[in-house]
């Protein structure tokens, strides 16, 4: 049967899985594939970098056959904040933030028609987001690769599900790979998953083949949380939040070194720039979360997106009929 959910009704989607806006990662063409399986993909927005959203919204407005979102880091929003107008020019069906009070953008995504869909980490942040007139949360655990906080999926969904008490779908993030992840998240109350590294290793991602087989080839103890990363690129974030990637030789050298990191951040930063460009991940970081202890190929995501939902169905079907007997 297919998995009908507060989630899938809000969208007007088929199948209730999220695509995470990777930053520059989740581009037109990964945001297309995932809408065309039935799914929701969000336009990696990131840091915002006009000239590439332009591009890609371009892109969406031009040859899209389904609905999208566009996602933001909002505190690096709020920087340049006329950026929402270009996203919201592209009429997206919904505008995602995370990391940061959405409130002072809640009223310009309403009043253009859109959904407003917040990130969260923890319960405060979730009380926050529905004052500000969030229509969907995504409750983020640890797990996920990239940026985020220090609480568990399996922890933080409930305690978001019981805060949004019906009033909005939630959509568990964080760890999630496979068909087991979004039927033990819907177990936990959850409408759907959003999916990020998995997603990260598929045809359509906007990556480095080299980048995609070092997910491939991670195990969940091979990545980490930390700065080492955002620290190298000059970017420093808001506590809570740091990022998580695969360890790499860059990681080793510096994990545990992060002040002498901070004292030769402008070397350390030219030499991370150039290794970069060259495509070196010895050196530059593969964003990723412990899901990929799961990912072992790179498919099309509608292949993604249907072989998740076909054993989740399976999984819940077959717990229904458990019940029954």
């Amino acid at each position: 049967m297919p998995i009908t959910t507060p989630l899938t009704e809000r969208l007007g989607i088929t199948k209730p899985i999220l695509l995470a806006p990777m930053a520059v990662i989740s581009g037109a063409r990964l945001v297309q594939a995932v809408g065309n399986a039935g799914g929701f993909g969000i336009l990696g927005g990131g840091y915002g970098e006009r000239a590439w959203l332009e591009q890609e919204t371009a892109k969406l407005k031009q040859t899209t056959r389904s609905s999208f979102g566009i996602g933001f880091i909002t505190w690096s929003l709020a920087k340049q904040p006329e950026l929402l107008d270009v996203a919201l020019d592209a009429k997206p069906r919904a505008i995602m933030l995370s990391f940061g009070d959405p409130k002072p953008f809640a009223p310009r995504i309403k009043s253009a028609g859109a959904l407003l869909i917040c990130q969260v980490q923890d319960e405060e942040m979730a009380r926050q987001a529905l004052d500000a007139g969030a229509d969907i949360l995504i409750a983020q655990g640890s797990e996920a690769g990239g940026h985020g906080a220090s609480r568990t999926t399996i922890d933080i969904v409930p305690a978001v599900v019981d805060i949004a008490a019906g009033r909005v779908p939630v959509v568990a993030a964080g760890g999630i790979a496979d068909g087991r992840g979004l039927a033990a998240m819907m177990m936990l109350g959850a409408s759907g998953v959003s999916l990020g590294t998995r997603f990260y290793a598929s045809i359509e991602a906007d990556a480095a083949d080299e980048a995609k087989r070092r997910i491939c080839e991670a195990t969940g103890g091979t990545t980490f949380r930390g700065v080492v990363f955002d620290w190298s690129r000059k970017i420093f974030w808001p506590a809570p939040f740091n990022i998580r990637c695969v360890v790499n030789d860059h990681a080793r050298r510096w994990m545990g070194r992060e002040v002498e990191l901070l004292q030769n951040v402008d070397a350390v930063a030219v030499e991370y720039a150039a290794a970069r460009e060259a495509g070196n991940f010895d050196v530059a970081g593969v964003i990723a979360g412990e899901a990929a202890a799961l990912i072992h190929d790179i498919p099309p995501a509608a292949e993604i997106v249907e072989r998740i939902v076909t054993e989740a169905e399976q999984i819940l079907q077959g717990r229904r009929n458990s019940v029954t007997a």
